[in-house]
């Protein structure tokens, strides 16, 4: 039963995620990249400059949050991702885009992990911890229903535009109200060690590092974070993947009369990520009832992670086989397990890192997506220029798969983490 209240700092949390997600241009990013004439191995090693970024910044940003204030901190990076919109739509070649994927970069680094440990912040305060999993799924399923609407309304944008670029301006709005929106958090959620004179900060950094190098010696917290980590830096790396695989797939199909290309591919695209995001959310919502027929966060995490892989390979394998149409179906389901996981595995993380530098041991988890998408990146661009997409997704989940056993979780280890 529900324990939690649907308070003032409920909806601002579901706001905020509902803000956030309402990339416009997400669904798009990838045919944007293709239509700027670079190569896909171009398109990885962008990739990969923004999770080597992320990676260097993200551990100094965490421990800031958690020095300085999370509020403050989060206000930075929507500053930085508006700065980056701008600049990926005034981009006139490759050092441009480089440019704005390192100020995409800050405002990633800034921001993940630090609005989770507020959010968790705020469950401690109203003892409402064990009720975790299930809050965190509430606010991540208006993500993404964000990102449903966001999808739908991109494509109306390059529909009667006939542009791509145009979705990163439109992109900076809802940024600039979420910025406004954290603005309004209380100071509470600024974490415990805010307002720090400057004589204090030094010490402090060392009492943060310190615990947070003491969290991680833990076997079991590295085993799990690998787990997530493996997971999340595949579907980083393959989801933008998809857009190429529904132009295949609307070319195989229907063709709208009285459009252009560009608008058929709007369309289809914007139909199947509504279906994706909305799917997605209610698996968000509901991922504290994946976890009670499990009997365990940790079964849950295993399965998903290698049910995950299983559909990215056979997506890759019907790519391979021009069957695109079925490809786009399976691939939808990379993108539900990816937003099941998600709340199981903050909860799991956040149940053994201490919450005075919870923002600090998230960061750190957030840090290994970004090596591990950074070097799942680049190899895929080149597997993609060398074999071909198909063949290029297939080879990574079967090389992800072979090793997974590396990083099984224990059924029984912490089983009540969440419910």
């Amino acid at each position: 039963m529900q324990k939690f209240k649907k308070d003032i700092q409920y909806y601002k949390f579901c706001s905020y995620g509902f803000f956030k997600n309402l990339k416009f241009f997400e669904p798009f990013l990838m045919l944007f990249f293709l239509d700027k004439g670079i190569s896909f191995l171009q398109i990885g090693v962008l990739y990969a400059i923004r999770e080597i970024s992320i990676n260097i910044i993200e551990i100094p940003s965490g421990i800031l949050a958690d020095i300085l204030g999370r509020k403050k901190t989060m206000i930075i990076s929507f500053i930085a991702y508006i700065i980056s919109f701008f600049i990926f739509y005034f981009s006139l070649n490759y050092a441009w885009l480089i440019t704005a994927m390192l100020f995409f970069s800050l405002g990633d680094a800034m921001r993940t992990g630090t609005h989770k440990a507020m959010i968790f912040d705020y469950l401690k305060i109203n003892s409402w911890m064990s009720e975790k999993i299930t809050y965190y799924g509430h606010t991540r399923s208006w993500s993404q229903i964000g990102s449903a609407i966001s999808s739908i309304l991109a494509a109306i944008i390059v529909i009667f535009t006939g542009n791509y670029k145009l979705v990163f301006l439109f992109s900076a709005i809802p940024y600039i109200i979420n910025l406004v929106l954290i603005w309004s958090y209380p100071i509470t959620l600024d974490g415990p060690i805010n307002k720090l004179h400057d004589v204090n900060i030094k010490h402090k950094f060392k009492l943060l590092t310190k615990d947070t190098i003491a969290s991680f010696k833990n076997r079991s917290l590295w085993v799990t974070v690998l787990n997530l980590s493996t997971y999340q830096g595949y579907f980083k790396t393959v989801k933008d993947y998809l857009q190429p695989i529904i132009v295949l797939a609307a070319g195989s199909i229907i063709v709208f009369d009285n459009t252009t290309n560009k608008q058929e591919i709007a369309i289809s695209i914007g139909i199947i990520y509504f279906i994706i995001y909305l799917i997605s959310s209610f698996a968000s919502r509901h991922s504290n009832k994946a976890v009670t027929w499990f009997k365990s966060p940790q079964r849950v995490i295993n399965f998903t992670l290698v049910l995950g892989l299983l559909a990215g390979i056979l997506s890759g394998t019907l790519v391979s086989n021009n069957n695109y149409i079925m490809a786009t179906v399976i691939f939808v389901l990379v993108f539900v397990i990816q937003n099941l996981r998600k709340p199981i595995g903050t909860g799991i993380i956040a149940n053994k890192v201490k919450n005075e530098i919870l923002a600090t041991g998230l960061s750190v988890q957030s840090q290994v997506d970004s090596i591990l998408t950074a070097i799942f990146a680049i190899i895929t661009g080149f597997l993609i220029d060398t074999y071909g997409l198909g063949e290029a997704l297939a080879t990574l989940g079967i090389g992800l798969l072979s090793v997974s056993i590396f990083f099984w979780l224990k059924p029984d280890e912490n089983p009540h983490c969440g419910i």
